[in-house]
């Protein structure tokens, strides 16, 4: 008798708020090929989902709508099942200098990333906590731990994530709750794009400072992901794990 993969998601149901573009699809594909079932949470449906055979489903939902979070949970349970999983990973930017990004800039990138994130765990732990297992993963950034020109919300909000973090790791533990994010470096996205075009003088900063002298695929995120969602992580928590190319480190 083989025994089965640590890292395997078999059986398991995870929540990626997010999951269809970006990050979020290549933490979505990881998923399905580790055996998970996965529900994608985003404001606009996607018409691509159909090579998934069945292991994936999609709820329209505006993270920000944190009112309705409950609600969300509670349809999405009794449509598939027990949640196993929750990611974090809805995002939004505003690539502006501190002068020009209003106080409505600042908050709105606040309420996707953090508020919205915070409203979604709050919904899903009730039900952990009575299963007495669970995992919740965070997205959170280079922006945590180094300082970055025109990302000052973006920079607030991820630096907030990893202070939620923490303190939800230590609140949950002993109802066998992981809590867990990723900061990932520089990773090959629409989002990383519009960051970065037109703008060589930025981008070659990200390269020199990167020791493995490239951007990142969805992918290596994607396989971190099921890593810490998986019993192979079934002692980590409350930790932040960099998929950076040693940018972290780097000079």
């Amino acid at each position: 008798m083989v025994n089965e993969s640590p890292f395997s998601l078999a059986g398991q149901r995870a929540i990626i708020s997010g999951g269809a573009t970006g990050l979020g699809l290549g933490m979505t594909e990881a998923f399905v090929a580790a055996g998970a079932e996965v529900v994608i949470v985003s404001r606009t449906p996607s018409a691509d989902l159909d090579r998934f055979g069945g292991a994936v489903h999609q709820v329209q939902h505006d993270v920000t709508d944190t009112d309705a979070a409950p609600e969300l949970v509670r349809e999405i349970e009794q449509r598939f099942g027990a949640v196993d999983i929750l990611v974090n990973n809805a995002g939004n930017h505003r690539k502006k200098r501190v002068e020009e990004m209003t106080v409505e800039d600042f908050t709105d990138v606040l309420d996707v990333h953090l508020v919205g994130a915070f409203a979604l765990s709050r919904a899903v732990l009730p039900a952990m906590r009575e299963r007495g297992r669970g995992s919740l993963l965070f997205i959170g950034s280079m922006t945590s731990y180094i300082g970055m020109t025109a990302v000052t919300g973006y920079s607030a909000a991820k630096s907030g994530v990893l202070g939620l973090v923490r303190a939800l790791a230590a609140e949950t533990g002993t109802d066998g709750i992981r809590v867990n994010a990723i900061a990932p470096g520089w990773i090959d996205t629409p989002m990383f794009r519009g960051a970065t075009d037109g703008d060589p003088e930025r981008l070659g900063k990200i390269l020199g400072r990167t020791p493995m002298g490239r951007v990142g695929a969805p992918s290596d995120i994607g396989n971190a992901a099921v890593y810490l969602s998986s019993p192979a992580a079934s002692f980590v928590t409350g930790v932040c794990l960099p998929v950076d190319g040693g940018a972290v480190v780097g000079f």
